[in-house]
């Protein structure tokens, strides 16, 4: 019975936060609604996670396999935090123009949102 030698044979990794970085990339987009603050978080976390990855394969890039998910997940990270800042100025916009008390007191927010509306 013939052994087979597998020291010169180099096996193939996944990269270490891939995974999360594509998981997080996509809740950074599902949660841009909850006023940015999530997403800005979530896409940041995975930005730092993808950015080790992306060091760590192009050290050595033969030795990893999921290059693709953590690309997809970096990218969808900056969709989401895109998303999240510009919702968040929104937020921000919103309360600054309108006020907070508008916010409390329903008859005010719809005279508010009238002056908004063209005619």
């Amino acid at each position: 019975m013939e052994q087979s030698d597998f020291s010169n044979f180099e096996t193939k990794q996944k990269l270490p936060n891939a995974s999360a970085v594509l998981v997080l990339g996509i809740l950074s987009i599902l949660t841009f609604c909850c006023y940015g603050i999530f997403g800005i978080i979530l896409g940041i976390v995975a930005l730092i996670l993808a950015k080790k990855d992306r060091a760590a394969y192009n050290q050595n890039p033969a030795l990893y396999t999921n290059y693709s998910n953590l690309n997809t997940g970096r990218i969808l990270a900056i969709i989401g935090l895109v998303l999240s800042v510009l919702y968040l100025l929104l937020i921000i916009g919103m309360f600054a123009y309108i006020g907070l008390d508008a916010f409390q007191n329903p008859v005010l927010m719809q005279e508010k949102m009238r002056h908004l509306m063209p005619h």
